[in-house]
């Protein structure tokens, strides 16, 4: 069945332009967006887009090596922009390799527009070649989408679909544009307003609700701000940094929130959940005693918050393990912008759906007319002690020294062996805990948020909701395209890396100076993690190495990179990684790290999967 376009109330009364082609006309639309950047990989249905393109003076094509790369490198623009991100793919398997990066930017509310060809009108749904239908199989994973029929709908369309994808709760926005709608000529009329009957993106609280909120602060003892990545994309983290000075409450995030406020503050707890800060942990739900049989009853000996300020959260399973444990007694409140995620995993006290960054800015006026008198001083206190308890660390064990995959190679410099940890570290010391950061899926991914404090909002860029392999390297394309003047690095696991390792050819051809490190261990570290932890440490296909010769390196990164022109070098040992990382910083264009770490570190904390905070194992 052929879908029509979606019908609103959208004035026709705009600018008339000159008359084009349909795929002019889309162009012509996107530059009106202010769009200056779009990943796009041609194709058949898809050329005629392309053509018009090379005609544009205001937008940069970039050609990403495959479409997954592209959509990718969109998310990343659009993560570290919050301006929607652009890429576009032929039908059929160019639009379905698009599929992971529009469920990525569904999952984490990333504004993004992914545009289709398609194949024509005639021939949909009679199997033409390179045809798939896009638009039925992406509508689990959008805001909304479109299959334009009419070439007049196209400014109209595109408009439209900014509009959504950029306000309320962002999201990826689908446009399929057949070849005969592309070529179709007309003379455009540019809308000057969108006019969407039934979506109101601008959310308010009530003063009534916000002052329960207040209300309750003075009631509490031991208040608590879990926070995620809606501060972000609502731009609330100014006025969050204003509330949490204003009332004294310690601040932890989600890992989409990290940023959002500034984890070297001392009001900062850093984030919680699975292989969050333990003492984060503790403080939702409370302090347990070691249990020297996993059988015996959990025993409190220091309790949690009493009061859970929960803004721009959906209290993912990451977070919370074992959901009905989760802040367990404590009074929650939860504000977002989208209503479909109250008491969606978590059932609260105070439920309110609001724009939170209109809330905290409100919030924070109501405070100065009527300010919080307590101090909390022994919440503060308790947060301390558990801060020195429980920090991140790592330790340098005999095991590691000799267990090493490259053992052969560290004979007698044993010693000079580098964790993974070592190497953010320093990351984050050479570079003055400034950069961009962006992520692959995996142990990597974890110990980057632990050992990387960030500062700023929008700098901490990583597939979290959807989990997806392969997302780093693109992600660090898109926001160097963003930000050519901020130093960008991926920080990734050698199995991410080598699922785009083809844009390796993107960032030297269109010399875009985005940086990598690969942690490589030869595994696919969390897998393993959990195959040591629960299946006796069988391995089922985790090692990515060459079984015949485990001696050696593989793939040969350094000759990998050599090959797409792009500099690289292989570290080894400790004396080495610090005039390695700052050779990396210091290139003006693409370079890739391949730094060699054992396979046997595990990340700690560690609360398995739907259990509660009493079952985290936090130390060695």
């Amino acid at each position: 069945m052929i879908k029509t376009s979606k019908k609103t109330t959208a004035k026709r009364a705009g600018e008339r332009g000159p008359a084009m082609s349909g795929s002019e006309i889309l162009v012509a639309c996107l530059e009106r967006e202010g769009v200056d950047t779009i990943f796009a990989y041609p194709g058949g249905a898809s050329m005629e887009i392309h053509q018009a393109l090379t005609r544009s003076k205001k937008i940069r094509t970039v050609l990403p090596r495959h479409e997954q790369g592209g959509a990718f490198a969109a998310g990343g623009y659009g993560r570290a922009t919050g301006r929607a991100g652009v890429c576009m793919a032929t039908s059929g398997p160019g639009a379905t390799n698009l599929v992971s990066g529009i469920a990525d930017a569904y999952m984490d509310s990333v504004p993004l527009i992914a545009i289709t060809g398609q194949v024509p009108q005639a021939m949909i749904g009679k199997g033409a070649f390179q045809e798939t239908d896009i638009y039925g199989m992406t509508l689990p994973i959008v805001k909304h989408s479109y299959l334009i029929t009419d070439v007049n709908e196209i400014p109209r369309i595109v408009k439209e679909a900014f509009h959504l994808a950029q306000t309320g709760r962002p999201g990826p926005v689908l446009i399929d544009l057949p070849k005969n709608v592309q070529q179709a000529r007309t003379q455009p009329i540019f809308p000057k307003e969108v006019h969407l009957r039934g979506y109101n993106p601008n959310k308010r609280a009530s003063d009534l609700e916000l002052n329960e909120i207040i209300g309750l602060i003075e009631k509490s003892e031991r208040p608590l701000l879990y926070v995620g990545g809606g501060i972000i994309t609502g731009n609330a983290s100014e006025e969050l940094r204003q509330f949490a000075l204003a009332t004294q409450i310690p601040v932890t995030t989600s890992i989409m929130g990290c940023g959002a406020f500034p984890e070297t503050h001392s009001l900062s707890l850093r984030w919680l959940g699975m292989h969050g800060a333990a003492f984060a942990n503790w403080a939702v739900s409370g302090e347990f005693a070691p249990r020297k049989n996993p059988a015996d009853p959990p025993k409190k000996i220091a309790p949690g918050a009493d009061l859970l300020l929960a803004f721009g959260v959906r209290f993912d399973d990451r977070v919370t393990g074992k959901v009905d444990k989760f802040c367990e007694g404590g009074t929650i409140v939860h504000i977002d912008i989208d209503a479909s995620e109250i008491n969606k995993n978590r059932k609260v006290n105070l439920p309110i759906v609001s724009d939170v960054k209109y809330a905290l800015g409100r919030l924070v006026k109501m405070l100065d007319e009527r300010p919080i008198e307590k101090k909390f001083t022994a919440w503060h206190r308790q947060v301390a002690a558990w801060k020195a308890k429980a920090p991140f660390g790592y330790v340098v064990s005999e095991e590691v020294m000799k267990s090493h995959h490259m053992r052969d190679h560290l004979k007698g410099r044993e010693k000079e062996v580098i964790l993974p940890q070592m190497a953010i570290e320093a990351l984050y010391e050479l570079s003055k805990g400034e950069a961009i950061i962006t992520t692959g899926v995996g142990q990597h991914q974890m110990w980057s948020a632990q050992f990387y404090k960030f500062k700023h909002p929008r700098q901490l860029l990583t597939s979290a909701g959807l989990g997806a392999m392969g997302y780093g390297y693109p992600a660090a394309l898109g926001a160097k395209v963003a930000f050519p003047d901020k130093q960008v690095v991926d920080i990734d696991g050698d199995g991410s890396f080598l699922m785009n390792v083809q844009e390796l050819a993107t960032a030297h051809i269109e010399k875009i100076a985005a940086k990598a490190i690969i942690l490589n261990n030869q595994h696919l570290g969390m897998v393993m993690q959990w195959e040591d932890r629960f299946y006796a440490g069988n391995r089922g296909n985790t090692y990515l190495g060459d079984p015949k010769n485990r001696k050696q390196i593989y793939p040969d990164y350094v000759a990998v990179c050599k090959s797409f022109n792009v500099p690289c070098e292989r570290v080894m040992y400790q004396k080495d990684l610090r005039p390695a990382i700052q050779r990396m910083l210091d290139a003006n264009g693409p370079y890739v790290l391949d730094i060699i770490v054992p396979y046997t570190e595990h990340v700690l904390p560690f609360i398995p999967a739907n259990r509660p905070v009493a079952d985290m194992i936090w130390h060695v």
